[in-house]
């Protein structure tokens, strides 16, 4: 066993004749080691949070503007297919995505205080590619469809 894990693993796939494009690989394992190796690294929480079930549609809901904590959950629980989120899941999620840079949290000086929130301009982008994401999930919904049925899956 030598120091370095990925020649190790490329000389196992190697003697295996498993079929890969070993220079991709290379450079994909490279790249992950390098950026997304660390449980805390951006890569791999925005992924999960992308895979959720609520952060997506809290990114796609904001980027339609500015909503105060009450009406967004009023949004969600109309629009999603679960029909509610708790208080506590939504704030748990939206802290989340403002610690992440995603979501920008107002805090008006009223009495009560009035807290708005809204998509940074990095939230912004992600919304973008989120609904480009969506949108080539619609144009092959069919080919998808089609795929569930012939293995067999619901």
């Amino acid at each position: 066993m030598s120091a370095d894990p990925i020649a190790d693993l490329l000389s196992y796939l190697d003697r295996r004749d498993a079929g890969f494009d070993r220079d991709k690989l290379l450079r994909l394992a490279r790249e992950i080691e390098a950026t997304g190796h660390e449980r805390d690294d951006p890569v791999r929480e925005i992924m999960s949070r992308l895979g959720d079930s609520w952060s997506p549609l809290i990114l796609s809901i904001l980027s339609t503007g500015r909503y105060r904590h009450a009406a967004l959950r009023r949004v969600i629980a109309v629009v999603s297919a679960e029909a509610a989120i708790s208080q506590r899941m939504l704030t748990l999620r939206l802290r989340a995505l403002e610690r992440d840079g995603l979501v920008l949290r107002d805090v008006e000086p009223t009495v009560p205080p009035t807290v708005c929130y809204a998509l940074s301009p990095l939230g912004h982008e992600l919304a973008e590619r989120l609904d480009g994401m969506i949108r080539w999930i619609k144009d092959n919904e069919s080919t998808v469809r089609r795929a569930r049925e012939a293995f067999g899956a619901p």
